[in-house]
């Protein structure tokens, strides 16, 4: 996987799946939409950690700053 999100994407999506995961352990939401929100949370969590995001690729978005390439080419 090549990464296309850069940090500041990153840093949102983490907080994002933070705060969510954090309405549902405090049991602001609940149900179905515990569900979908755990389920966006799970998506941001992953996303956020790998640098890549598959619907970035479908619809040509690239987030990566050049200060957040490192070359490892010795």
């Amino acid at each position: 996987m090549i990464k296309n999100m850069g940090s500041t994407d990153r840093m949102i999506r983490s907080i994002l799946a933070v705060g969510a995961l954090g309405l549902i352990a405090s049991k602001k939401v609940t149900g179905g939409t515990a569900v979908a929100l755990g389920a966006l949370a799970t998506m941001f969590a992953l996303t956020s950690s790998s640098g890549h995001c598959p619907a970035y690729d479908v619809a040509g978005i690239d987030t990566l700053e050049a200060r957040d390439i490192v070359n490892l080419d010795f």
